[in-house]
């Protein structure tokens, strides 16, 4: 049994992890390319690969999952907080809103990059 490691020169290279880079706004296809053009914008295809975004469609589905994500985040720590402390509401206001709208809006890109990365990996029409 040969124990030394393989050659690298005769290796494929590994394919990049689509749910990986939809996570990180890149083109889940190629890993490299830039997803979004502004916010929530998918573009329209890969600067770098060529691959045909317009057929994918996520509609709603990522803001759907990140209200929930947020939401029962800052609802629970909130509730916690109200318990344990009671601070007045006024508090708990200038606390939570800014939370929620801060993780919302941080959240949605890279959820919008995995709805479309997981869309691609099950099944969704691609270009070979």
């Amino acid at each position: 049994m040969d124990n030394r490691p393989p050659q690298t020169g005769n290796i494929a290279p590994a394919r990049i992890d689509q749910v990986r880079a939809g996570f990180l706004c890149r083109c889940p296809n190629c890993g490299k390319g830039r997803l979004f053009e502004g916010f929530l914008k998918v573009v329209d295809a890969c600067a770098v690969c060529g691959f045909d975004f317009t057929r994918l469609n996520t509609g709603d589905g990522a803001a759907i999952f990140i209200m929930q994500i947020a939401g029962g985040l800052v609802v629970f720590s909130a509730l916690f907080v109200q318990i344990a402390y009671d601070p007045p509401i006024w508090a708990m206001l200038a606390g939570a809103l800014p939370l929620v709208v801060g993780l919302s809006m941080g959240l949605m890109r890279p959820g919008k990059g995995v709805m479309i990365a997981l869309q691609m990996k099950n099944g969704a029409p691609r270009d070979e």
